[in-house]
């Protein structure tokens, strides 16, 4: 579970910096969302960018099979839950410290959607989530880039790491703008069905994750030198 326990971010202090200097935001709870809610029914011809827009406009999403056969009832798709201290990212002018006053921008989790298909002995899971980057006292504007995971894990005494990915999410800030809402949808999340019992104990976890953006920048090759010529 060494990937997955890397979901973790700072920020909680100047979040709430953040809650305070901005007089546009009403709650904390506003800021970071609320617990993501399970899904339930909707019909299966709808495509899964039509539930997730329903979804974040208050209308529950759905967990159904798409293509040939639909899963058996007791298929239950896994809950999506955020990734305790993992809820929040945001990132500080650098000549001013941690004050909250130089606080350029903070990210935060909405809401969540999810459904699960069926295919032979795999079980492939569509996963949206959106969310919101704040600009904070010192502002910002242009492209800046969120560190975010998704991990799959089965619960229970021993915790174990089914399936995990690593996203460099882009986001642009226009200028003037005090707000601005992201989005990430993975489409293919497939791992093998495991038994009820087993499956009963899985949880989709997503959460900011920095550490994993240092990583995922030392996995990339690097150029050799150019050959001075003769």
């Amino acid at each position: 579970m060494q990937a997955a326990s890397r979901l973790r971010a700072g920020g909680a202090g100047a979040a709430m910096g953040l809650v305070v200097l901005l007089s546009g935001c009403s709650s904390y709870d506003s800021l970071v969302g609320a617990k993501p809610s399970p899904a339930a029914g909707a019909s299966s011809s709808s495509s899964f960018s039509d539930r997730f827009s329903s979804f974040l406009q208050g209308t529950p999403s759905s967990t159904m099979a798409e293509g040939a056969g639909a899963p058996p009832p007791d298929l239950d798709c896994p809950t999506v839950e955020i990734r305790q201290g993992a809820s929040t990212f945001s990132q500080s002018a650098q000549e001013s410290g941690s004050n909250a006053l130089s606080l350029r921008f903070q990210a935060s989790f909405l809401k969540t959607a999810r459904e699960c298909a069926l295919h032979g002995a795999n079980v492939t899971m569509k996963v949206g989530v959106q969310g919101r980057v704040i600009v904070g006292p010192a502002g910002i504007s242009g492209p800046i880039t969120l560190p975010m995971r998704l991990a799959v894990v089965k619960e229970g005494l021993e915790p174990k790491t089914i399936w995990t990915k690593f996203y460099s999410v882009p986001v642009t800030m226009p200028p003037g703008q005090p707000n601005v809402l992201f989005t990430q949808v993975e489409e293919d999340l497939t791992v093998p069905m495991p038994a009820s019992k087993d499956f009963d104990q899985y949880v989709i976890y997503v959460g900011f994750d920095p550490e994993g953006a240092a990583l995922e920048q030392k996995k990339k090759p690097v150029r050799p030198s150019a050959k001075p010529k003769r």
